[in-house]
């Protein structure tokens, strides 16, 4: 890695911490395939079984980066390729979050802005400081949030979101917490201890249930009622057939702790 993006691992879960201070953590090519990079080792490392998100400095993240982006205007298509690739590839950061076969835990000690604030919501989790701060200000500086507003407007209720990127405002964590955005809001001192031992619970779980359990749970989410517990119903069946199913209900009746195999 290049510094950009710091990593440590203990007991399954794989720390990611946001490290470019010096851009408030934005969203850069460099920064963005960095993450990409980190995301995709993890899904093929069995040993990794919860990631968090994390960050360095007084923002969590930024967002794009605004210097980037500007200096492509003196392209000859005034940058219109570059922005339809650099959104390309936020997106594509952003979905293989959503749909990576680990959860994924935004740790926000600081303001967390624009595509910084679409990171937080593309995470699974996401627990915040009681400094943390959110917005979408894009449609201050004549750029609506839409990119942004997507993972946004798939996780707070839909006047929220609107509330949200029509003003530009910054909203604290409480606001985001009433909202849904972030989970729950603790003390900055405890936000690290906080995150971790919510990442070790989910860890000591059968993996291959929480992936099984988490592609579902997306799966689902846009469907007709009847077709999601079509879908589900054989998503559980299908589960129920699996060693660790088999496992944890003879442990739950043997009153034993289970012994995991993660066996797809």
């Amino acid at each position: 890695m290049s510094g950009l993006l710091l990593e440590h691992r203990a007991g399954g879960v794989q720390r990611l911490t946001l490290n470019d201070a010096g851009t408030r953590n934005s969203l850069s090519e460099a920064m963005m395939a960095e993450l990409q990079g980190a995301l995709d080792a993890a899904r093929d490392d069995g040993s990794v079984r919860v990631i968090v998100l994390s960050a360095i400095g007084p923002a969590f993240s930024s967002g794009h980066n605004l210097k980037e982006i500007t200096a492509h205007r003196f392209d000859d298509d005034k940058g219109a390729a570059y922005f339809a690739q650099l959104f390309d590839t936020c997106a594509a950061l952003m979905t293989s979050i959503v749909r990576h076969p680990r959860p994924v835990i935004a740790e926000v000690s600081g303001l967390a802005s624009a595509a910084g604030c679409q990171l937080v919501a593309s995470c699974d989790l996401a627990i915040a400081a009681d400094t943390a701060r959110f917005c979408t200000p894009g449609v201050n500086i004549g750029l609506f949030c839409s990119t942004p507003m997507v993972a946004l407007s798939r996780n707070v209720a839909q006047k929220h979101a609107m509330e949200m990127l029509l003003t530009g405002d910054i909203f604290d964590a409480q606001d985001a917490a009433r909202m849904g955005l972030v989970n729950r809001v603790v003390p900055a001192n405890e936000l690290a201890e906080t995150v971790d031992a919510l990442a070790a619970r989910i860890a000591s779980k059968s993996m291959v249930t929480v992936k099984t359990g988490k592609e579902a749970f997306y799966a689902q989410a846009d469907l007709p009622l009847e077709e999601a517990y079509a879908f589900t119903a054989r998503v559980m069946t299908e589960n129920l057939l699996k060693r660790d199913a088999e496992e944890g209900i003879a442990a739950f009746i043997g009153k034993r702790p289970p012994q995991w195999s993660d066996e797809p």
